[in-house]
Order: structure tokens, then C-alpha cells, then sequence
């Protein structure tokens, strides 16, 4: 009985947390955001489900890789009226956004016994600073999301059969849609360690589907084509790139403006935020659990990890950071995509390191040294710098609360387009409209063309 009333709770509010996430990654867009379609969401998606349907288009890769969760987002979307196309989209898209974040806080609870730390970590994904950029509210992008949940779903120890086919389910989705994801498989080893064989038994679900799911990525990436092409940045461009972008973006939504202080006022701008983070990560590895600093070593990796991947994959990333040029740009300019899920890690990295040294400490086995003197003085500074860190992320989020910056801020909007060409519909029923997405780019023109039958549909 107090089993089923623990998970009844427990489920309860990991639906209440995932709806006010969701409603907060939706405030954080603004109305025009929210109402324009980005990018691949139309171009993309939208046509190869026109062409493909349903069923078909859902393990159709794109890019190198298999995209099961924005697929099925489009295909929710047609599901409504087409006018409605990109706020379905994007609330859809919040909404996941919101389920990761219940599923951190749930699954983190072994690690993170404060829960208002553990809020503040699984929160990472909608508050971070830079992520309504471009990374939040649209299908295209929702595979970033899945890098900060796969740690804690590979890392999980559930407790019943039901738990392991829940994180089973969530770890299907996260493979299938984010290939990055093979960063952290050695992390199903701590499902597996240090447990009795029946409970142990209980990581299969979680470890075939991943296994199996990356598979079927690695396979797509091997017999398809990529349409960019991979760069060949130097380390130099990698390292100030990172802190210029990730590091910056982490605690500022206007992360061009790092870029400015450093060039007026020197390297010490980005290098003392540096040194402070390495500190904070090497002192919570000395008191975390063994499991703690597994998770805390999986972040930081991560986070440098995925941020060099993708300069190496994508030689759009590399904006030549080393050079006057790509400082000059990087001074104008909204960072990459590639920056928002190195800053989430990095972050969450530091919220997680940050709960380790405020406690409560791991119990010492008997017969054992302590790893560190538990003095009341070096527990008070431990505690000290955590609540410090604590407080910087949560004055960076709260700076960067409303609506702001956005690639989709400008529009163009999705409904008044269709609505202005109703008439043409009507005049020429076999006929298609095309609709135009955002960004404005240069190099790329991104429009969707619609059927009239669809915007005609109800009408």
C-alpha cells in the first residue's frame, strides 16, 4: 500500500511539473515565435509526410539519421487544422519539453534527494537562457532535448517491472530520435552494477531497445547521405568557440555580448567563469557517490563532446573563432544551434555538482577514511559554493524569462500566409500554396508547399 501510494504521488506530480514546464517553454517563445513555422518543421517533415504518410515517414531519415519524435509531432499537427499547423507544432514540441523535464526530476531522485535541486536540474531545458533561440518550441530541433534525458534513463535503477518498461519507453524515443545518444551507452553500466540479479535483470528492457535503437541509427548514418558537409576546425577554434558560445550562452540570452567584453576587455572575461566551474566539478567529485560523479564526469564530457562533434560534423558550425573575421561575426551574431545542448549540459553539470556540495553527503562505509576532512568549516565553504552556483543559474534564468531573442521573432507567421491565399484555393482546388518558414537565410530558402485541399480541408 505505501508503494502504490509513493508511485501514485509521484506520478501525480511529475504530470503537474511536466504541464507548468510546458506552459513556461511555451510563455518563453512569444506569440510570433510560436506561430512560425521553422525551417525543417515545414520544408522538411511537412512535405515527406504529404509524400510518405503517416506510418511511412516515421523512420524515414533525414540528414543521416532517424527523427521519431519530430515526425510524430508533425504528424499530430495534420491532425489539426492546417492553419494551425505551426502553434500545434510548437506546443507539441513544448510539451515534450515539458515530459523531459518531469523525467529528469523523477529519475535523478536516487542522486538529488533535495527537491528544490532537483527541480532547478530538471528545469535546465526550458530555462536555459539561449534555448528559445532556435532549439526550443519546433520539432526540428526537440533531439537536442533528448541528450540531457538519456543520462539519467541509461544511469536509471527502477524498482519494479512497470518502472523499467516506463524508462524503456522514454529511452525508445530518445534513441530513435537522437543518434548523439551512443556518447552515453557506457552509462547502461550502472543500471547493471552492484545489484542483485533480479533487480539488475530489470536494466534488459532499457538496454536492448537503446542498443537495438542505435543500431538502426548507426546503420542509417552508414547508407544514407549527409547533406552537409563535416568540418576541420582547430583545437584553438573548438576551445573559443566553446567558451564564447556554450560557456556564454549558459548564463546569457544576448551571448554576442560575451564576445564584446572579451574583445574590449580581454580573455579573463570567460576564463575566470572557467576556472570557477572546474573548481566547483573537482570539488563535488571528491564528495559525491560513486553514481554522483558518474553522472557529473557524463556532463562535462558531454558538454565539450557534443560541442566538438558537431564543428567536426558540420563545417557550418565553425564560425572561425580564432580568427578577427569570426570575432567580428560572433560579435553580431545569435550563436549556433550546436551551442544550446552543450550549455544545457554544461549546466546541468553545474546545478548537479552544485547539489552535491550542499548536501546531504553520502554515508562513509565503516572501517574507511573519509575521502575528505568533514569539518564543520570546509562543509559550511562546500555549501557556501554550491548556493553560490545555485544562485547564478537561477538570476540567469530569471533574466532571460520572457520573450526575447529568436530566429523566429521576426516571423514570418504561418496562418496569415494560408488565410490570404484561401481564395486562390478556392479559384484552383488541385492546386498547392506555398507557404514560407522561418530563418531568413541566404544561402536557403525555406518555404512549404501546401495542398489546397488541406487548406480547404474544413472550410
Amino acid at each position: 500500500m505505501e508503494r502504490t501510494h509513493k508511485t501514485l504521488t509521484t506520478a501525480v506530480g511529475a504530470v503537474v511539473l511536466a504541464v507548468i514546464a510546458s506552459a513556461f517553454a511555451w510563455y518563453r517563445l512569444g506569440p510570433t515565435t510560436r506561430a512560425t513555422v521553422w525551417a525543417e518543421d515545414g520544408d522538411v517533415f511537412f512535405s515527406e509526410h504529404l509524400e510518405l504518410g503517416s506510418v511511412d515517414s516515421l523512420l524515414h531519415p533525414y540528414a543521416g539519421y532517424l527523427h521519431l519524435l519530430p515526425r510524430l509531432v508533425v504528424d499530430l499537427a495534420f491532425h489539426r487544422p492546417i492553419e494551425q499547423y505551426a502553434v500545434t507544432v510548437a506546443g507539441a514540441s513544448c510539451v515534450v519539453a515539458g515530459i523531459v523535464v518531469a523525467a529528469v526530476f523523477v529519475l535523478s531522485a536516487d542522486v538529488v534527494r533535495a527537491w528544490p535541486l532537483r527541480l532547478l536540474l530538471a528545469a535546465v531545458p526550458v530555462i536555459l537562457p539561449i534555448a528559445p533561440i532556435e532549439v526550443l518550441g519546433n520539432a526540428a530541433n526537440l533531439h537536442w532535448l533528448m541528450l540531457l534525458l538519456v543520462p539519467w534513463v541509461f544511469t536509471a535503477r527502477v524498482r519494479t517491472w512497470w518502472g523499467s518498461a516506463a524508462v524503456a519507453v522514454l529511452a525508445l524515443f530518445a534513441v530513435l530520435t537522437e543518434p548523439q545518444a551512443l556518447l552515453f551507452v557506457p552509462l547502461l553500466a550502472v543500471a547493471w552494477w552492484r545489484r542483485p540479479l533480479r533487480d539488475a535483470l530489470r536494466a534488459i528492457p532499457v538496454t536492448v531497445v537503446t542498443l537495438g535503437g542505435l543500431g538502426l541509427q548507426v546503420w542509417t548514418a552508414l547508407t544514407t547521405v549527409r547533406p552537409t558537409s563535416a568540418g576541420d576546425p582547430s583545437v584553438a577554434e573548438v576551445v573559443k568557440g566553446y567558451l564564447l558560445e556554450p560557456l556564454a550562452g549558459a548564463w546569457i540570452r544576448d551571448s554576442f555580448l560575451v564576445t564584446r567584453a572579451v574583445v574590449a576587455h580581454g580573455s579573463y572575461v570567460v576564463v575566470v567563469p572557467v576556472v570557477a566551474i572546474a573548481v566547483l566539478l573537482v570539488a563535488a567529485l571528491v564528495v559525491a557517490s560513486w553514481r554522483a560523479r558518474v553522472q557529473l564526469v557524463a556532463f562535462a564530457i558531454g558538454s565539450v563532446g557534443i560541442w566538438t562533434a558537431a564543428l567536426k560534423a558540420n563545417s557550418s558550425g565553425n564560425r572561425g573563432w580564432d580568427e578577427p573575421a569570426g570575432l567580428l561575426q560572433a560579435m553580431t551574431t545569435v550563436p549556433t544551434r550546436y551551442a544550446a545542448p552543450s550549455a544545457m549540459l554544461l549546466t546541468a553539470a553545474v546545478v548537479l555538482a552544485a547539489a552535491l556540495l550542499i548536501g546531504p553527503r553520502p554515508a562513509q562505509r565503516a572501517r574507511r577514511e573519509p575521502l575528505v576532512d568533514r569539518s564543520r568549516v570546509l562543509r559550511v565553504t562546500a555549501a557556501v559554493a554550491g548556493w553560490g552556483a545555485v544562485v547564478v543559474v537561477v538570476a540567469a534564468a530569471v533574466g532571460s524569462a520572457a520573450p526575447g531573442l529568436s530566429l523566429r521573432q521576426d516571423g514570418p507567421a504561418w496562418r496569415p500566409q494560408v488565410e490570404a491565399q484561401v481564395a486562390a484555393c478556392r479559384a484552383d482546388p488541385s492546386a498547392s500554396i506555398v507557404v514560407h518558414n522561418a530563418p531568413h537565410a541566404i544561402d536557403k530558402v525555406w518555404d512549404t508547399a501546401v495542398p489546397c485541399r488541406l487548406v480547404l480541408g474544413r472550410r
